[in-house]
C-alpha cells in the first residue's frame, strides 16, 4: 500500500473521531517519514506505506492527540517538543506573545507562570534579541521538556526554568521582578464538558481551576506587583467567558485591565498594568 492509500484508508478511519481526521493522518505519516507535512505531499505520497502506521492511527483513533503521538507542535513558528506532562500549545496562545512584543519590545526581564513546554517565554525570547526570561512550573517533568525546547532553540542561555508553585508560600523571593510577565493558568471550570483528547490525555493539574475556572486567577494576581518593574505589563491567558471576572480580580487588586482577543474574536487575554 502506498502512503497515499494508507493515508485515505486512516483519514475514513478517524472521520468518527476527529474533525480534521485527513489532517491528522497526514502528520502521522509526515513524522514516520521524517520529514514535513508539505514535503509529504510533494515527494512520498507514492512511496510505501512505513511500518507502525496503522498503529499510530489506533492511538489517534483512541482520541490520544496528535501532538503527544509525533511529541512535536508548532507555535509562533517554533518547532516545540510536547509530552503529556505539558499543555499543547495552541495558536489562540499567541495573541499573549503578539501583545506582549507590542507593549515592551525593549523588556530584559520576562517570567512565564506555568511554563510548561516553555512556549510562551520561548517566543517571546526568540523575538526579542538579548531579553532573559525565567519559565516556572510546579511540574518538574514540564520543566525537563521546557529545557530541552529551551536547547534545541538555541535559547538556552538566555532561559532558565525554575520549580516553583504560586500557591506556596515565598515563592516569589529568589526570582526578582521583571517588564513582562506572562501566565496560561488552569482557568477551565470543574465541571465543564471537554473533548476527550483534552480531558483523557491533557494534565488536568494544567486544566482544571475550581467551579468558575477562576481560583487560580485569584491567587496570582494579588501577587503580580511584587514580581513588576515600573511599566511592567502583566498579560494572563483566559477563557472565552471570563473577561469580567478576571477583570474585576484585576481591579481589586489594583490593576487597569485591558482586553485583546484571539484571531477569531474571541477574549483571550487581559494585560494588567
Amino acid at each position: 500500500m502506498t502512503a497515499g492509500e494508507a493515508i485515505r484508508a486512516a483519514a475514513a478511519a478517524l472521520a468518527p473521531v476527529s474533525d480534521t481526521a485527513r489532517l491528522d493522518a497526514e502528520l502521522l505519516m509526515a513524522h514516520l517519514f521524517g520529514c514535513s507535512r508539505s514535503e509529504l505531499l510533494l515527494r512520498h505520497m507514492r512511496d510505501p506505506a512505513p511500518p507502525g502506521f496503522a498503529a499510530l492511527v489506533e492511538r489517534r483513533a483512541g482520541h490520544e492527540p496528535v501532538a503527544y503521538i509525533t511529541g512535536r507542535q508548532e507555535f509562533y513558528g517554533l518547532p516545540l517538543h510536547v509530552t503529556p506532562a505539558t499543555l499543547i500549545p495552541r495558536g489562540d496562545s499567541e495573541t499573549l506573545v503578539e501583545a506582549a512584543l507590542a507593549l515592551r519590545p525593549d523588556a530584559a526581564r520576562v517570567i512565564d507562570l506555568g511554563t510548561g513546554s516553555g512556549a510562551l517565554l520561548l517566543a517571546v525570547l526568540a523575538c526579542m534579541g538579548k531579553a532573559e526570561g525565567i519559565g516556572i512550573d510546579r511540574s518538574q517533568a514540564a520543566l525537563e521538556v521546557a529545557r530541552s525546547n529551551a536547547e534545541t532553540l538555541g535559547l538556552r542561555p538566555q532561559a532558565r526554568f525554575v520549580a516553583a508553585d504560586w500557591h506556596a508560600a515565598g515563592w516569589t523571593e529568589t526570582l526578582g521582578t521583571f517588564d513582562i510577565i506572562l501566565c496560561n493558568p488552569p482557568y477551565v471550570e470543574s465541571d465543564a464538558a471537554l473533548d476527550r483528547q483534552v480531558r483523557d490525555h491533557e494534565p488536568a493539574s494544567a486544566l482544571f481551576a475550581g467551579r468558575e475556572g477562576l481560583d487560580d486567577y485569584r491567587v496570582i494576581i494579588p501577587q503580580l506587583r511584587g514580581l513588576m518593574n515600573p511599566q511592567a505589563v502583566a498579560i494572563l491567558e483566559i477563557g472565552a467567558n471570563q473577561a469580567e471576572a478576571v477583570s474585576a480580580l484585576a481591579a481589586a487588586a489594583g490593576f487597569a485591565a485591558e482586553l485583546r482577543r484571539d484571531l477569531a474574536g474571541r477574549p483571550r487575554a487581559l494585560i494588567l498594568m
